[in-house]
């Protein structure tokens, strides 16, 4: 398998989310990617099946925070404070989405305890909520509520939240790695009640970020290098080559 690593920075929503559809249709049966990315302005992303009914737009577009649709599953997540990544990759005999799931949340696992040792700690998830029953709950608006089945805990606190989607035969996964506590903020664009929004805010304050956990200001400089070094630890690969294009950080493997 050959290996593609990309950092394509701050960019908007709308370019995030069609550059993650670009590399899962230009997928090689024979290539996988990394990417690393963040966003500028901030940004609400919605589940593929989530209506926008569900947001204040009026005021997300009045705090200068972008609203988009992912191509994958889930509901809301306000992207600020973190770093993203994705993976796209074929799917071979032998393999299946699920096994890719949990085997991309382990890479990530390591690379996380290769930025900090306190992050050793991270544990996967083990159990899979009832998320048909749960959708049809108005506070299920907030995708970091409650933790999937490999999703990143600390402490039993949700710290990284993905999504998967199927194209053909090559695998799309991408997702957040808190590093601050701004999206708890999700709340305030949610259309619910005010019952439920309280009742969402106490889920989301059962989420951790590697601010709080390491007591240090973020290097993600060093965050995107550490999760590189975790994904070429499991998958045992080296990226190399690495090119500066266009402010794009592009580097590939054999």
């Amino acid at each position: 398998m050959n290996w593609r690593f990309v950092n394509t920075g701050f960019n908007t929503g709308k370019f995030n989310m069609a550059y993650d559809m670009q590399l899962a249709h230009d997928c090689k049966q024979d290539e996988a990617v990394l990417r690393l990315y963040r966003w500028s302005p901030y940004c609400i992303s919605l589940g593929a099946n989530q209506s926008t009914d569900s947001i204040n737009i009026e005021k997300a577009e009045n705090d200068n925070i972008d609203v988009v649709k992912r191509p994958t599953g889930g509901r809301a997540v306000l992207h600020a404070e973190e770093l993203t990544y994705s993976v796209i990759m074929p799917i071979h005999s032998g393999s299946s989405a699920r096994k890719i799931y949990s085997e991309i949340n382990e890479a990530l696992t390591e690379g996380l305890g290769f930025y900090n040792k306190k992050l050793a700690a991270i544990e996967l998830e083990n159990s899979q909520p009832d998320f048909r029953e749960f959708y049809k709950k108005e506070q299920s608006a907030a995708c970091f509520a409650v933790p999937a089945r490999s999703e990143l805990k600390f402490d039993g606190r949700k710290l990284a939240g993905s999504a998967q989607r199927k194209l053909g035969n090559t695998i799309l996964q991408h997702g957040s790695i808190l590093c601050g506590d701004f999206h708890k903020r999700i709340a305030d664009y949610l259309i619910v009640s005010q019952e439920n929004y309280n009742e969402i805010i106490s889920l989301l304050n059962h989420t951790a970020d590697l601010h709080s956990i390491t007591k240090q200001e973020i290097n993600y400089d060093l965050l995107a290098e550490s999760i590189a070094g975790g994904f070429e630890s499991f998958y045992n690969i080296k990226f190399n080559n690495i090119i500066n294009t266009g402010g794009l950080l592009v580097s590939g493997v054999n």
